[in-house]
Parts: structure tokens; sequence; C-alpha cells
């Protein structure tokens, strides 16, 4: 999985999110020349696109969907700070074409956050999944595995982080629990997971992130650094971490996991290759 899978294309002229603190829009908004770069430096997860993902082997997709404040149209981006360049309907289609020329490949599309959806949004993002995807989607009632998808033409599994949805489309998929450490060493996330593994593990989907998070005395000890150091200093340990684990229905067996600049140090592969274990 990718953690936070569209902010390859975060639009370095948008708007701060209508989330972020009050603080942050104030230093934005006086001080943009100091402030946007920093955002930048610390709000980019990823840097290959969602089909270059998909075809170094990413199968689950982290968006975290917005509606722009005062935009009067329709469109949905995605946000982390900032928002995306792109349209999320305009990723739909991508990732459609990609799955029609790789009819056996499983995606599940996590959707979460929605900043600024109504009612009415939430509808229209509903519509635009359910139209672009069509018997691709998998219904939540059938126990998805590859050789049921396969005999039923299934290739999408939408969780979707929003209740009054999923009581009308059965097409939609409950919130897939994310383990998020927000930790800012890689020792103290490797105790978390450790830690949760311990409770046990859901019993469906769920995500295991190996992804480290600053706080502003991190940024501010570290006024050079990025998410993108932070990240690839911490690999080689995470990656002795993800090695170790094993796949499956036990207590403690991990089910997907999701990390930063996935494309680095053989991280897909190390997570494919657990499935031998089985």
């Amino acid at each position: 999985g990718s953690h936070d899978t569209m902010t390859y294309c975060l639009d370095k002229s948008s708007a701060v999110s209508v989330n972020e603190s009050k603080l942050v829009k104030l230093l934005n908004k006086c001080l943009p020349c100091i402030v946007r770069p920093i955002i930048m430096k610390w709000s980019v997860t990823q840097v290959l696109t969602v089909t270059e993902q998909l075809e170094v082997g990413v199968r689950y997709l982290d968006f975290r969907i917005a509606h722009k404040a005062n935009d009067p149209s329709m469109d949905l981006y995605f946000v982390h700070m900032v928002y995306t360049t792109v349209t999320v309907k305009d990723i739909l289609w991508e990732i459609l074409r990609w799955l029609e020329t790789h009819p056996q490949e499983v995606v599940i599309i996590a959707c979460r956050n929605f900043d600024g959806l109504t009612r009415r949004l939430h509808n229209h993002l509903v519509a635009c999944i359910k139209e672009i995807f069509q018997c691709k989607l998998c219904p939540r009632n059938v126990v998805p595995t590859l050789r049921t998808m396969w005999h039923l033409g299934h290739q999408v599994i939408v969780s979707y982080e929003e209740e009054m949805e999923l009581g009308k489309h059965c097409e939609l998929w409950p919130p897939i629990p994310y383990w998020w450490g927000n930790k800012t060493s890689t020792r103290a996330l490797i105790r978390y997971l450790e830690r949760m593994k311990r409770m046990g593990r859901p019993e469906k989907f769920f995500v295991a992130g190996i992804n480290l998070t600053e706080n502003l005395r991190y940024i501010l000890v570290h006024p050079f650094g990025s998410l993108k150091k932070m990240t690839l200093q911490s690999l080689p340990c995470l990656k002795i971490w993800i090695k170790q684990q094993y796949p499956g229905p036990k207590k403690k067996c991990i089910n997907i996991i999701a990390g930063d600049f996935i494309g680095n140090n053989d991280f897909v592969k190390d997570v494919i290759e657990l499935n031998t274990k089985i």
C-alpha cells in the first residue's frame, strides 16, 4: 500500500486545506515565500504516479478526498495540507484504464477524510465511482478470494469512511482500520506496531502504516530536513521489521503494509515476498 497516495501531484499554488490550523493558514498568508516551501517539503509522501505505483505492485491506495472552499463546481481533489492538481474523477479513470489491461489484478481504494464534502458531494462521488468501475466493483457481501473475484469479474474494493453512504450502497465497504503510529522515530514506530500486533489483528482488512510523522518540534530541530529524508533514513530498520512479518489470520499476522515513497529500497518487493511464508 501507499500512504497518502496522491501527494506526488500537490499544487504548489493552491490554498491551504480548510482543516489546517489557523496558525498555518496565517503564516502561509503572511510569509508565503518562507512557509510554502516548508509545507511542500513535509506534505509530499510519494513521487511515483498512481499508474507507476500500480506497475511496481501497490494494491492499496490511500485517497484523502476534499472539495475546495468557495469552489462553485462539483470537482473533487485530493489533499494533504494543500490540494492536488488533478481531480478525483481523472484518477479513477486512470485506475480503470490500468485495470482493463491487467484483468486479474485487484485494487483496494480507501476513500477517507472528505474535507468539505456535503451530502450532495458525497452522492456525486459515489455516483462517479459506480459509473466508472461498474461491474468491476466488488460488493461487500462477497468473500473476496481471488478465485471468486476472477470468476465474477470484480477488480475493485472501495472502502468508504462515511456511514450514511455505506447504508445506501452495497458496493461500498466499511472503513479499513489504519495503524498510524504518529511517531518521529523508527524505534518508537516499531514499538507501536508490535504493541498493536499483541492486541491482535482485526478479522478483516487492516493496514499497518510504516510511515513516520513529523511534528512542529521535529521540523524546527531539522530546518533543512524533509519528509523524504526522514523516510529514507528509516527504511533500513523498517526493511528488517517487514521481513520478520507473517501474513495470515493468526493474532500477530499482518495484512496490508503501507508506506511513504514506496519506490525506494525494495519496499514493495519485500512486502509481496511475505506471501511465500503462507
